[in-house]
C-alpha cells in the first residue's frame, strides 16, 4: 500500500538524525533514521507500539548513542558535546519520570536550573526568576510548598513540565506527556505545550492519540518498524491509506469540526464499513 515519503533532511535545523542506527546491546530498534526537526515547530511523533518512537527521542536527547550514523545539534555531533552544553540546549521529559521521595514542588522545579550552574556560578536572582516564570506558565505557583507525591497525576505532570521549562532550553522533548492522564488534563498539557511552541520554542512530543497529534502538531512524524515512513504537515500526510498501512486500521479521514485538522474515524471492521 502506498505511503507518503518522508521530508528530505534539512541540515540547517538545530536537531537532525542522520543515518542513525539505534539499538540496545544487540537488539536493533531503528535503522537508517533520517529526520530533521523543524526549528520552532510543534513536532509530534506517532506510530505503533515498539516502532522506535521513544528510542528516537532518547537519541535526540543524547540519552543513548547511535551505533551508526549521528545526531547533530546545531551542526555538530551531539555525542561530542559536553553534557552541560547539551543540557542548556535540549531538555527531555522522559516517560514515567520518577519523583524523588519527599521533595516539594518548588525544589523539584529548581532542579531545572542545574545545567546553568558551575563552581563559579551559584544560585542567582536570575535562577529565581526562571523558576517563577516556569511555575507561572504551568499554573503550579500555588503548589510550591506541597510535596510532589501528594499531587494528582495532572498536577504532577505540570510540575515536571515546569522543571523542564525552568531549564530554559530552546528545544523541549517529551515522551508521552499525556499518558495516564484523564481527558481534561491531557488537553491541559497539550495546550501548555502549544503555548511554548507559539512562544518560539521547538517542541517535540511522542503521542499515541492520532487525533490529538493531528490537532496540535504543526509537523507530524509517522514511524513504523524503526523507520520514518512519512513526515510533514498533518493535513498533507495523514491519509486513510497511511493509517491503514502503519496502524492496520481501516478508517476515514474527516475534518475536525472545530479546528478543521484531520480526524481519523475508524471503520466498523465487523461490517466492513
Amino acid at each position: 500500500m502506498p505511503h507518503v515519503a518522508a521530508t528530505p533532511l534539512d541540515h540547517s535545523a538545530a536537531l537532525v538524525a542522520e543515518g542513525a542506527r539505534l539499538a540496545y546491546e544487540r537488539r536493533v530498534v531503528a535503522t537508517d533514521l533520517d529526520l530533521s526537526i523543524p526549528d520552532g515547530a510543534f513536532t509530534v511523533i506517532v506510530g505503533p507500539n515498539a516502532c522506535g518512537k521513544s528510542t528516537l527521542l532518547k537519541a535526540l536527547a543524547r540519552v543513548i548513542t547511535p551505533h551508526q550514523g549521528q545526531i547533530l545539534l546545531n551542526g555538530r555531533d551531539i555525542n561530542r558535546l559536553r553534557t552541560r552544553e547539551v543540557a542548556r540546549r535540549v531538555g527531555l521529559l522522559p516517560q514515567g519520570a520518577v519523583t524523588p521521595e519527599g521533595i516539594r514542588v518548588g525544589d523539584l522545579v529548581s532542579r531545572g536550573r542545574h545545567p546553568h550552574h558551575s563552581p563559579l556560578r551559584q544560585w542567582s536572582l536570575g535562577d529565581d526568576a526562571a523558576v517563577a516564570e516556569a511555575m507561572a506558565a504551568t499554573s503550579v505557583t500555588g503548589l510550591a510548598d506541597r510535596f510532589v507525591d501528594e499531587l494528582s497525576g495532572g498536577q504532577r505532570q505540570r510540575v515536571w513540565i515546569s522543571m523542564l521549562l525552568a531549564q530554559q532550553t530552546p528545544v523541549l522533548l517529551l515522551d508521552e506527556p499525556t499518558t495516564y492522564l484523564d481527558i481534561s488534563h491531557q488537553y491541559d498539557v497539550l495546550d501548555l505545550l502549544r503555548n511554548q511552541h507559539e512562544s518560539g520554542r521547538t517542541v517535540v512530543a511522542v503521542l499515541h492519540d492520532l487525533n490529538q497529534a493531528a490537532r496540535y502538531a504543526s509537523y507530524l512524524v509517522v514511524m513504523k518498524d524503526g523507520r520514518v515512513v512519512a513526515s510533514g504537515s498533518p493535513g498533507d500526510i495523514l491519509t486513510a491509506a497511511l493509517v491503514e498501512e502503519v496502524f492496520d486500521l481501516p478508517s476515514l479521514i474527516v475534518p475536525d469540526a472545530v479546528t478543521r485538522t484531520p480526524t481519523v474515524v475508524p471503520l466498523d471492521r465487523r461490517r466492513g464499513r
